[in-house]
């Protein structure tokens, strides 16, 4: 064999050839039919590989394309791993091909600042390819435990980027799938918003009133309450869902959280609030804008509760307004997780549950309206 040394490609049979270089560098060539297509491989460089490896190799090579199979694939795959790109940058391409579908503007933005915190600097720099489910558990060790919540949320976007890895044939697997049983079974603790009882509501509302914060953070906090909505329900609402001659506020579907259409019966102290919003300075689209007609941040309303040391987050007077309902009245259960909202979960009570029973809403949001004006 070392005595080949013209250019040129020497057969040795059954498509495996030496190719002699003008530079003198020999390596092996197979020729091969590969699923009816023809194509060339490389099998090494010689003498690093020797003529009976040569030999070995392509005829293992041409067993595989014989029964269909594709000796080029494996070859195909390392390359493409090689070529896969880093943790951080498949992440972001991750994001920008998911944030779309999600409704929660403050989701979007933590989903990849969580990431940026926790994984990027052990991680961020490693090719998506190579992260190995030994990196997540050194990574996520130290938060597994002690911030549960956290290491989820931390573990389910990662999963998510792995995912989108197996799918661009950057690697084969997802390390996630692995890490569990490492890790430890975490306590499930239930962790519940933050709510007043509902005999302290009406002294938050006085207590907001009273504070020096801006006439319309005040507004847009006394009108969450008595509508029992969600915070971003009303930091967002446009004059146009308001109809006060007939006392309701409509948010179309694309609001809400179950994506249906809910009305929401206004009580004479909620309709008064509007009247003042008209009257606000700057007047927008919106009914409760910043200066510069912008909706209010979430923080407008959880930081004027923290300041006023108010123990609850805004979520959290959804929960005061069912306790009260719950225990304070006899309107039905019904009624109730219609006032919030809800969707109905039981397949077979939510096939009967056609009416939004606005009327009956109608009567239980005005004895909100008034339990708290009376206390």
């Amino acid at each position: 064999m070392r005595e080949v040394a013209e250019t040129g490609r020497y057969c040795d049979g059954h498509g495996l050839y030496l190719d002699v270089r003008p530079s003198g560098s020999r390596s092996w060539v197979q020729r091969i039919v590969i699923r009816g297509r023809r194509r060339e491989m490389g099998l090494g460089g010689f003498p690093l590989v020797s003529l009976d490896e040569a030999r070995g190799q392509a005829f293992a090579n041409r067993k595989v394309a014989r029964t269909g199979g594709d000796p080029l694939a494996g070859r195909d795959g390392v390359r493409r791993a090689r070529a896969a790109p880093t943790f951080a940058a498949a992440a972001e391409r991750v994001w920008r091909q998911m944030r779309p579908a999600w409704r929660n503007r403050k989701y979007r933005r933590e989903w990849l600042t969580g990431l940026a915190r926790y994984a990027f600097p052990h991680i961020g720099a490693m090719r998506v390819s190579e992260v190995t489910s030994a990196d997540l558990v050194e990574m996520l060790g130290p938060v597994w435990h002690a911030r549960p919540t956290t290491a989820r949320r931390l573990r389910q976007r990662v999963a998510a980027i792995m995912d989108w890895a197996v799918a661009m044939e950057y690697r084969p697997d997802n390390p996630c799938e692995r890490i569990e049983p490492v890790l430890g079974r975490q306590q499930h603790l239930v962790e519940h918003m933050r709510a007043l009882p509902h005999g302290q509501v009406a002294g938050a509302v006085r207590a907001v009133r009273a504070s020096g914060a801006r006439r319309v953070v005040k507004l847009a906090f006394e009108f969450m309450v008595l509508t029992a909505a969600r915070s971003g329900e009303v930091r967002e609402a446009p004059w146009p869902e308001i109809d006060p001659a007939g006392g309701v506020w409509t948010v179309p579907a694309g609001r809400m959280k179950g994506k249906r259409e809910h009305r929401v019966p206004l009580c004479r102290r909620a309709l008064a609030i509007l009247d003042l919003a008209r009257a606000l300075p700057k007047r927008a689209h919106l009914v409760f804008p910043t200066a510069r007609g912008r909706p209010l941040k979430d923080m407008a309303l959880s930081g004027l509760l923290k300041d006023l040391g108010i123990a609850a987050v805004p979520h959290g007077f959804r929960s005061s307004f069912r306790d009260w309902a719950s225990e304070e009245t006899d309107h039905p259960r019904e009624v109730v997780e219609a006032a919030l909202a809800h969707v109905v979960r039981n397949p077979v009570e939510a096939a009967y549950a056609r009416s939004d029973l606005f009327e009956r809403r109608r009567k239980l949001m005005d004895d909100w309206g008034d339990y708290l004006g009376r206390r």
